[in-house]
């Protein structure tokens, strides 16, 4: 993840419903579904990232958030039950 530490993550699957409450573009091109998500952070930065992430776990989309709970926020908003499935390294959250 370039040097960022994965804090949660996700994969994205039936337990999840895409909102299309947020479109991401990359390229000029509509992407589709993540097929996973996680939410990183640099260093001793206390802003978190969201990663869209693709069926090869690749970095495709991400936001910025100031707070590890906006980035949780954000991936509920845009994933309908991603609040129950995020995972650490160690198991789940």
């Amino acid at each position: 993840m370039g040097g960022a530490k994965v804090l949660l993550y996700t994969p994205i699957d039936e337990r999840h419903r895409p909102t299309d409450g947020c479109q991401h573009f990359v390229g000029g091109w509509l992407m589709g579904p993540a097929a996973g998500l996680a939410i990183c952070r640099y260093g001793g930065d206390s802003a978190a990232y969201l990663f869209g992430r693709d069926e090869n776990w690749e970095s495709v989309t991400d936001t910025w958030h100031e707070t590890l709970e906006e980035a949780k926020s954000q991936a509920e908003f845009e994933y309908e039950g991603v609040s129950a499935t995020w995972l650490t390294r160690e198991g789940s959250e």
